[in-house]
Parts: C-alpha cells; structure tokens; sequence
C-alpha cells in the first residue's frame, strides 16, 4: 500500500475503526500494435497566427508510447512540436514525411483534411 499524503488530502477523518483509505491506481491503456492502428496526418493552422502544423491523431496507447512516437517523429523532421490531448503536433508541413515514416513503421496512416 503506498502511503502518500497527497493522495489523501480529501480525507479528513473516519470513526469506522477498519476503514482503510483506497488509492486509485491508474489503469494504463494497453498500446496497440503498429498494425493495428489507425492514425490520421492532416495540416492546420487555425488559432496558430497562420503558421502551419502537422497533426497525427488516432493513436490508442498509453501516453508514453505516444510521446515516444511524438518524439521519433520530431527528430525525423527536424523540428520542434509536443504531444498533448491525445495529438501529435509537428511544427511544420511535414505531412508526406509523417506519412513516409508511419507506414515505414507499419502503421495504417491517412492524410485527412
């Protein structure tokens, strides 16, 4: 059990003698194969001042394996972006590489928009 404080800081007081306090464990969503999934590149630059990024959507995974992919994907375009909400976002036109390295990778990949 781990006892960390800040994990209890709703609980303020039991009289139940037996009460025991019960820590949620986050669930990890399992990643799927590159196979299996089904990612979409597409280009935006609304809200960005006109500038334009690629964005890779559609991967079902734990949040690590997506910063990973985020972060090969970066390094292969030699440029900058993040990862949040679930997107990759590529600082850039790069969507033929995106879509270039994805299906090197073995993911099913489209272009959409």
């Amino acid at each position: 059990m781990i006892n960390d404080w800040k994990d209890r800081l709703n609980v303020v007081f039991s009289t139940n003698p037996d009460y025991e306090y019960e820590y949620h464990s986050e669930e990890t969503e399992e990643t799927l194969e590159p196979a299996k999934q089904r990612l979409t590149v597409r280009l935006d630059k609304k809200q960005r001042g006109g500038k334009k990024v690629t964005l890779v959507g559609g991967f079902v995974g734990s949040v690590d394996d997506l910063k990973n992919l985020g972060k090969d994907l970066k390094t292969k375009c030699g440029t900058g972006g993040n990862v949040k909400d679930g997107e990759i976002l590529i600082q850039g036109d790069f969507r033929n590489k995106v879509l270039e390295y994805l299906s090197k990778e073995g993911y099913k990949v489209k272009i959409s928009g």
